[in-house]
Order: C-alpha cells, then structure tokens, then sequence
C-alpha cells in the first residue's frame, strides 16, 4: 500500500497532466509517470524528477501540436506555409509553447504566432496593462473580440505588428510586411478566441 507521500505524489502528478495530455492508450505519458511513480517508491529520486521532467515535456508537446490547429487558415486571396510548433523546457528560456503560421499574397507578408506558458506573457501583459508602456513604442491599446490588444502600425513603411492576449494565459502576436493595417486586424479576428481559452 502506498504511503500517504506517495499517494499525494502520484495525485499531484496525474492531476497535473491528465487534464491537459488528453492521451491515448498509445501514448506514453502514462508509462512515464508509472516509471517515476515505481522510482519514488524505490528512493530514486533523481530518476524519478527526470521522469516527470520528460513526461512534462511530452505533454507540452501534445499541447503545442494541438494548438497549431487555432491558427488561422489562409484568408481569400493569401496563401500559407505549414504550421510550426515548439515545446521548450523551463530551463530553456523560461521555456514555453509556441505554435506559428506565415502567410504570403505577393510581396506582402503576414506572421501569426501564439505563445503560452512563457516569461515573454508577463512583459506583454504589464503593456496591456498599463498604457504609458503601450503609448510609448508607438503601440495603441485596441479591443479584438473581447480581447485586449496591442497595435503598432506605420503606414509609411506599411507594416506593423500587434500583441493580443488572452485569458492570461496566451499571447497571439501578428506582423505584417507589405501590408495594410485591415491586413493585419483580418488575420487577428480571424482566430479563435473562446476555443483558445479551452487549451
């Protein structure tokens, strides 16, 4: 029988990562954290931390994948390279799940990416936050689909860039190249907002 340690260990590992692997009877997240829970009871901590560890990652992998299904489709006369997805560590960085798509029409440009779990959310939401920081890199605070917003556009040069977070948790970030800013603002109500928040 497991001691009431081990019992708050493997609830506190299998309540962190279920919820959020969705895994299938192939996947071996479940194996993993098995593994660590065998190595905890057997006093090998340090195999069991980097059990967790890989099985974390897995998990942030899952994750990553799964969001590259809210970027964008292409809009009418655009067309769009593959999604990209990448999981990286906290020792990474900071670490963090970020998912991306480029879009092209000609010589314009467009880059939409979504990041979470990252140090990179706390900067953007002091700027969404407090419009003194926004104001000052030329950036006006926006509402996109009930989503606080960050936009920078110089007409000029017709490019620009906007900063969308959402729940807390997430931050969408558009570029454009070549663009119009109704470019740019397309592309962001184009996303998925509620769905976001479900991840």
């Amino acid at each position: 029988m497991l001691r009431i340690s081990q019992r708050l260990l493997l609830f506190f590992v299998l309540a962190l990562f279920l919820p959020a692997s969705h895994v299938s009877a192939e996947d071996n997240v479940l194996s993993t954290i098995a593994e660590a829970t065998r190595q905890y009871n057997a006093g090998d901590y340090t195999g069991a931390a980097s059990n967790l560890d890989y099985a974390a990652q897995l998990v942030r992998q899952q994750k990553s994948e799964r969001m590259k299904s809210l970027l964008p489709e292409p809009l009418e006369g655009w067309e769009g390279k593959e999604a990209n997805a990448q999981a990286l560590g906290a020792a990474i960085l900071g670490g963090g799940i970020t998912v991306s798509r480029d879009y092209r029409r000609e010589n314009s440009r467009i880059s939409v990416e979504i990041v979470s779990d990252s140090p990179v959310l706390q900067s953007v939401l002091m700027m969404i936050n407090n419009p003194m920081f926004a104001g000052a890199g030329g950036g006006k605070l926006e509402t996109l689909k009930e989503q606080r917003a960050i936009v920078k556009y110089d007409g000029g040069k017709e490019s620009g860039e906007m900063y969308v977070v959402v729940d807390s948790r997430f931050v969408v970030t558009i570029k454009g190249k070549n663009v119009t800013r109704e470019d740019m603002m397309a592309y962001g109500e184009a996303i998925d907002y509620a769905s976001l928040e479900q991840h």
